[in-house]
């Protein structure tokens, strides 16, 4: 009875199991197939400024609902294309990431159309200590003397800093354009993004003063409207000389002590005594 009961219990088992291995094979022959498409994608790391090849590239199926906008299917339109940022392997390839048609590698691959690259010199101090990296932003200070105004008494110069651009972005640092590192590096040049006026008032002021940059913030647009700082203005003004006010003594006075009342003279008895047509007083 035990074995009988087993049995149609496997039996049963046994036919859910296909039943369901049934449905599932029909639902799944009812759903659409998913369409895909090849695009091209790096096939290694490249960096920032190079000129694309045809090996550096391979095709990858990719899901067509989700195709990059301005991806590529053929590795060879990409050939001679420069690249405006680096590429990770298997990062696919779009034209938003792509310098214009007939750009040469290398730095002028990066300039903005309108734009000019200009190269200054710094120092460890100037260049912020290094982390003046490629991609960053900065703002220019110069430090100079100021012409003496006619109506001056002495007519002599004065000192002043004042920024002159703001919100400059860092190509390179001394030959090295790679935005993806962190790491500070000491160098001797920094070569800035301008537009041609910028470029002027920036050749302008290294040939009048000195030069510094001031690293921002990357997602701060805002001006500063600053005067400039002059030795007038950099140091407090001295305070006044505090005057000292003899204060007036007051001297604490006893007050005068009641006057003594006379003493009163003993009450006496006095008598009148008439004498003739004298009369007289007489006190014992």
């Amino acid at each position: 009875m035990k074995n009988k009961r087993a049995v149609i219990v496997m039996s049963l088992a046994i036919l859910f199991g296909l039943a369901a291995v049934v449905l599932a094979s029909r639902w799944l022959l009812t759903q659409p197939a998913t369409s895909s498409g090849r695009i091209a994608v790096a096939a290694a790391d490249i960096n920032i400024g190079m000129r694309l090849t045809p090996e550096m590239l391979k095709l990858v199926d990719w899901p067509a609902h989700s195709v990059p906008k301005g991806a590529f299917d053929d590795p060879q339109k990409l050939a001679g294309r420069v690249l405006r940022t680096s590429i990770l392997m298997g990062e696919p390839l779009s034209e938003a990431k792509l310098a214009p048609a007939g750009t040469l590698g290398g730095l002028s691959a990066l300039i903005t159309e309108g734009k000019r690259a200009i190269t200054v010199r710094v120092n460890d101090v100037i260049g912020v200590a290094g982390f003046a990296l490629p991609g960053n932003f900065v703002d220019i200070i110069v430090s100079t003397e100021t012409d003496p105004l006619p109506q001056s008494d002495n007519g002599r110069e004065k000192s002043i800093s004042k920024i002159v651009l703001e919100r400059i972005l860092v190509l390179a640092v001394a030959q090295e354009v790679n935005r993806d590192e962190t790491k500070p590096k000491v160098v001797n040049a920094v070569t800035l993004e301008v537009t041609p006026e910028q470029a002027e008032k920036l050749d302008l002021a290294r040939s009048v003063g000195t030069l510094s940059l001031a690293l921002r913030n990357q997602v701060d647009p805002a001006a500063a409207a600053t005067l400039g700082a002059t030795k007038d203005n950099l140091l407090p003004p001295p305070a006044a000389p505090v005057r000292q006010v003899a204060l007036p003594v007051h001297v604490a006075r006893t007050p005068a002590p009641p006057p003594r009342a006379a003493p009163t003279a003993a009450a006496r008895d006095c008598i009148k005594v008439i004498n003739g047509l004298h009369a007289s007083q007489e006190c014992f």
